[in-house]
């Protein structure tokens, strides 16, 4: 058989149980078709074929992430102010400022601030006012769980004294009862629904920059981890016109004001109208909390600060039961986000009785980020086949752990804050994931945390965050390739690389198996194909 591209000369690793380590691979028709010596797959090539000298360098199967919110973070950070980097009012001021300056939009919109560092008690709406006096302003934080308004955008939306809360919502008010500006959870929904409607065209430019910088870092696979029909039309359309060039898989997300039959009829149409082969709709999304940072993560006790209280539940118990048996007995996988040990109870218990109703399957599903548990629920996740979804870039001494959720949760809690090692001895499935843009979609650095449990070296010398419950770089990529091929339901297809299975493949700039640990994180993506075509190449591969 001849093939139409080969890779030669590399250090490849297919992530294959029986033949681990190649040299060489073929390509044809967007599929591998041999894996093996440099000898032997030159005698696959003619004239023809694209020859790729991998040089020694490391070959990895594409990267996958399986807990990311592709369209609406393209959007936001295509388009927006980007506020990532700011650190105090006064740089936050002048990014919002100056992209002001530049857009003539009738709202100046931003993405992406640290809610470790900007929180109620410092950033209202009169400090947004001092950057955007003239316009409204809308800043999302980088969590998506918090925003804020300026006095013109309060104004124009009607956001005033005496305004009740939405459900499972917030406007954060002064001691006069007059709003902030701040936005809780579901106050957020409240106030997207009010301003001017961004078009579908705009959501698809946000799907091909974010497309873009995914394959610019390796990644082929995705799971937007929270869609509606919106997301859907967007996505489809993209498909049907062969400009996605990475995988799409979704879960859709089940609002808790929604009765169980009718959530279930919902998604399964969404489900039966997105069933393509780049993009589609297995998932069933729940937020079941919210975030420690707001004090809306549900925890088992009350929180350990001088405040104290608790948040509950967005979903009854009851109901979770209910809605969990009947997505599992229609085959949904279920995604749920868990941040407290009391949501993480909660979405174990809707586990376990949909096990009890409607028996064991292969559905792996999916408890994302697992910040807190209560180590008596660590084996459950074993025991119900339930996937531990983990973004270990956040698993570090930073203000929002250090500064914020440590004072809440106590020592002995604190204990078992990301306890990935403890997840993965106990035989939890587990796969790694960014939930970009909460934090970078670069898969590296969040590697390299995993292993390290600190921030990058160039930051300081930071303690080591329970360093018992690091991980090894091999569990790392193996968290972003077979295990992520199994948690968006592809491993049919891709996570390896072996003959039969689509040509997603990546060419590094070093060995990450055997590089300093610390310099993980810089890691280059010198080339990514997807479907054996090339979607990022640096000079040397273009």
């Amino acid at each position: 058989m001849t093939a139409d591209t080969i890779i030669i000369n590399g250090n490849i690793v297919t992530m294959e149980a029986l033949a681990p380590r190649a040299e060489a691979l073929a390509i044809r028709d967007g599929r591998i078709v041999g894996v093996g010596s440099t000898a032997d797959i030159r005698k696959q090539a003619t004239a023809r074929t694209r020859v790729i000298d991998a040089g020694g360098r490391l070959v990895l199967p594409g990267f996958q992430d399986t807990h990311i919110h592709l369209q609406d973070s393209g959007q936001n950070y295509g388009a927006n102010a980007v506020l990532d980097e700011c650190r105090s009012i006064s740089e936050l001021q002048g990014a919002l400022s100056a992209f002001a300056g530049r857009t003539k939009a009738e709202w100046v919109r931003g993405v992406g601030w640290y809610t470790g560092i900007f929180t109620d008690a410092n950033l209202t709406r009169h400090v947004l006012d001092a950057a955007v006096p003239d316009r409204p302003c809308y800043i999302l934080a980088s969590d998506g769980h918090n925003a804020c308004l300026n006095s013109r955008a309060c104004e124009k939306l009607g956001l005033v004294k005496g305004l009740d809360d939405p459900p499972n919502g917030h406007f954060v008010r002064d001691s006069g009862g007059v709003p902030t500006g701040m936005l809780h959870e579901d106050a957020i929904d409240w106030v997207m629904a009010r301003m001017p409607a961004i078009t579908d065209e705009e959501f698809a430019d946000g799907v091909r920059f974010a497309q873009a910088l995914c394959n610019r870092h390796g990644i082929t696979g995705v799971l937007d981890a929270s869609v509606n029909a919106r997301h859907a039309r967007v996505y489809q359309a993209l498909m049907d016109q062969d400009a996605l060039t990475l995988r799409v898989a979704a879960t859709a997300k089940v609002e808790p004001h929604e009765d169980t039959e009718e959530a279930l009829l919902r998604v399964k149409a969404l489900r039966e109208a997105c069933r393509g082969d780049l993009f589609r709709i297995h998932s069933a999304k729940f937020f079941l909390d919210g975030v420690l940072e707001n004090r809306t993560g549900a925890m088992l006790e009350p929180y350990s600060d001088e405040i104290g209280g608790n948040a509950p539940l967005m979903f009854g118990h009851n109901q979770v039961k209910d809605l969990f048996v009947a997505f599992d007995a229609a085959r949904f996988q279920i995604h749920v986000h868990v941040i407290g040990d009391g949501a993480l109870r909660a979405a174990l218990d809707g586990l376990q009785a949909a096990r009890e109703v409607n028996g064991g399957w292969p559905s792996l599903h999916q408890l994302a980020h697992v910040q807190c548990a209560d180590p008596s629920d660590v084996p459950r996740f074993r025991e119900l086949g339930a996937m531990a979804n983990i973004q270990p870039l956040w698993a570090r001494h930073e203000p929002s752990v250090t500064d914020v959720a440590l004072p809440m949760v106590g020592e002995e809690r604190g204990k078992w804050m990301y306890a990935f090692r403890s997840l993965i001895d106990a035989g939890a499935p587990f796969c790694l994931s960014s939930d970009w843009g909460v934090s970078t979609l670069n898969p590296f650095p969040i590697m390299e945390t995993a292993i390290t449990r600190q921030p990058p070296r160039k930051n300081g010398d930071h303690p080591v965050f329970l360093p018992e419950q690091r991980m090894s770089r091999e569990e790392c990529v193996r968290g972003y390739t077979v295990n992520a091929a199994a948690a968006a339901w592809r491993s049919e297809e891709t996570g390896s690389l072996s003959p039969g299975k689509s040509a997603d493949v990546i060419i590094l700039d070093r060995d990450i198996f055997t590089c300093d640990v610390h310099d993980i994180g810089d890691t280059e993506v010198l080339l990514t194909l997807f479907r054996g075509k090339p979607v990022h190449a640096a000079s040397m591969y273009s």
